[in-house]
């Protein structure tokens, strides 16, 4: 038996003293490396700090939840008394461990908490004492924003927001002193995992030209066309706005119908088109549909001033123009993902006001929010003070800077998409895996100004679509007018789009709608390959108010919506001609996809 066996407490003890004194040495020149790089940008004028506008909102939402509580003598007591009975149980129950009697814990992690996972969280008194203790302070600093019943909806929201992202942060599993795996592993190299670290840290900060630009996925591995977004086609148009690619057939013949992809703009579209198991794109194009794809600039200040409309004109309208041209189809299958599927519906309408709604024969929206009363949880950062900082910030420059919006997605999931990379580059001083999914989510596009505040202030802030009131290049348009078959997919763990709020939304359509629950959340549930047999999708010939009610009296099917999916668009037309390859009647082709509007990095 070895003497950590033995003695389970040499395994927090250095193994070699002098060479952690040398470690200690080379973080702190690593350290002032890294400060250099944060210095820097902001000495030259290149970077100016805005955080205090943010923290200052963030500090007036917790100061509301403070003084429901601090208002009423008798309710604060009864608020620390809750704690400290809380902290005394803990206590005497670790006092009854260490006097060898059999003790339950007062407070345990959810088991899909993956920060617990060490068996010394449990086994050693210290660290289970720790955990247990944060674990309680959490809960009850969790109580007291639910509890504060004077608060509005979004004021108790947002509070409940900031009281997650302090509590995730002052999580123990974020510390070497208190993660009895981090303090195993800094113990057992002397300090050499801090420096790798503190290196790391710094190519960061260098990285995000003063900021952490932090790393999910091995930028290294990846290449866009090469072994990302590399489905086979041509850009046959563009503009300063978009560009438009279509895809090389792989059947002989195709159906009739062209099928036309709007992708979000907050992101790539090659989400969609990841690699060759994963792609929808190719798997579609297999299917034996002639695929047209949007994909979107990564603006500038040249495109400050492009709005909704022209994202609608220049980006749909022009795909729609290009694609007539070159199939000799007078209407489409149109599939419009996240924001692209909003901006999608909103196009919808206008056709239909505009007496032209057979230019889209049928719409398919993939977790898509058209009526944002249950908006997901990006409503945090939406409400008229939030937007004014926004909207000052953008106009200084022209667009939102791709970081911003990254973090914003970022910190919705902190503990998934923030402090383990944290824990990983930084103390434990590992690259990231390579991983396809993430080097997407870290590929940031930045959001024009114009086209930023109109999403904002007439979808989450008054859901003005849904109330048919939003006025788009001088037409007020009504969901109600779009009787096309909508095919509406909602993911069950989505956050961004919850399920509740797209099943709201399919009844503002004027037309039949097929709504659809797949397993899993905002992206995987949609990028779910058939192959692959994971998660499951729900369908119910019913359309109801409440999304329990609908699930109770849903068909559950194992494996992906996909399938589901071809099957309803063969319904809708499902006549079949030769396949049509790419730069027909005269169409220019301008490069090989995936295009460069794709490349440009923010």
């Amino acid at each position: 038996m070895s003497n950590e066996q033995n003695n389970p407490l040499l395994q927090y003890i250095f193994n070699n003293p002098e060479e952690f004194a040398r470690n200690l040495t080379k973080i702190a020149e690593q350290g002032g490396k890294a400060l250099a790089a944060y210095l820097e940008p902001r000495e030259k004028g290149q970077v100016r700090d805005e955080t205090p506008e943010e923290l200052g909102l963030a500090v007036k939402t917790l100061a509301e939840v403070g003084e429901y509580w601090m208002k009423d003598p008798a309710r604060a007591i009864e608020a620390q008394t809750r704690l400290w009975a809380g902290y005394m149980q803990i206590w005497n129950n670790t006092l009854k461990r260490m006097a060898g009697e059999p003790s339950q814990p007062a407070i345990s992690p959810s088991p899909r908490d993956k920060r617990f996972k060490d068996t010394e969280w449990d086994e050693n008194q210290f660290f289970d004492f720790v955990k247990q203790m944060y674990l309680q302070t959490t809960e009850w600093a969790e109580h007291l924003v639910d509890g504060a019943t004077d608060l509005d909806d979004h004021t108790r929201h947002k509070a409940a927001f900031y009281v997650r992202q302090i509590t995730n942060a002052m999580s123990p599993s974020n510390f070497i002193l208190t993660n009895p795996e981090l303090l195993r592993e800094t113990m057992s190299c002397n300090g050499e995992n801090l420096v790798r670290g503190m290196e790391l840290l710094t190519e960061d900060i260098k990285a995000g030209n003063g900021e952490v630009k932090l790393r999910q996925s091995d930028p290294t591995s990846f290449e866009i066309g090469k072994n990302v977004a590399n489905t086979p086609g041509k850009v046959i148009a563009e503009n300063d706005v978009c560009q438009l690619i279509q895809y090389e057939p792989v059947t002989e013949q195709v159906f009739k119908r062209p099928l036309l992809v709007v992708p979000p703009w907050i992101n790539k579209y090659y989400i969609l088109d990841l690699n060759e198991e994963k792609s929808f794109i190719k798997w579609m194009v297999e299917q034996g549909h002639t695929v047209f794809v949007i994909s979107w600039v990564n603006p500038d200040e040249r495109q400050a001033k492009k709005s909704f409309e022209h994202y609608m004109k220049e980006g749909i309208f022009m795909a729609l123009d290009t694609i007539k041209k070159t199939t000799q189809q007078d209407s489409v299958n149109a599939v419009g993902y996240c924001v692209g599927g909003t901006l999608l519906a909103v196009t919808l309408a206008y056709l239909a006001h505009k007496g032209e709604a057979e230019r889209i024969a049928s719409a398919t929206f993939l977790t898509t929010q058209v009526d944002f009363t249950y908006a997901g949880d990006l409503k945090v950062f939406v409400d008229e003070d939030q937007i004014k900082v926004l909207e000052d910030r953008m106009n200084k420059q022209g667009y939102l800077d791709g970081s911003k919006m990254a973090t914003a997605f970022n910190m919705l999931r902190s503990n998934d998409l923030i402090w383990p990379y944290v824990i990983n580059n930084y103390i434990r001083g590992k690259e990231p895996f390579p991983f396809d999914l993430l080097y997407w989510n870290s590929d940031a596009t930045r959001m024009p100004a114009a086209n930023h505040s109109f999403y904002l202030r007439n979808c989450y802030l008054t859901n003005n679509l849904a109330k048919g009131e939003l006025e788009i290049d001088g037409v007020k348009v009504d969901l109600k007018d779009v009787s096309v078959p909508v095919y509406n997919l909602a993911t069950r763990e989505d956050h961004i789009a919850p399920a509740k709020s797209v099943l709201k939304g399919s009844h503002c359509f004027g037309g039949p709608v097929e709504y659809v629950l797949a397993g899993s959340g905002h992206i995987a549930g949609v990028v779910n390959p058939p192959a692959k047999n994971k998660y499951q999708y729900w369908t119910n010939k019913g359309l109801m108010e409440d999304i329990n009610a609908w699930l109770d009296s849903a068909d559950e099917h194992p494996g992906s919506w996909w399938p589901h999916w071809q099957q309803w668009i063969q319904t809708q037309d499902d006549t079949l001609v030769k396949a049509r390859k790419p730069g027909a009647r005269r169409t220019k082709i301008l490069e090989d996809a995936p295009g460069s509007y794709v490349k440009v990095r923010a």
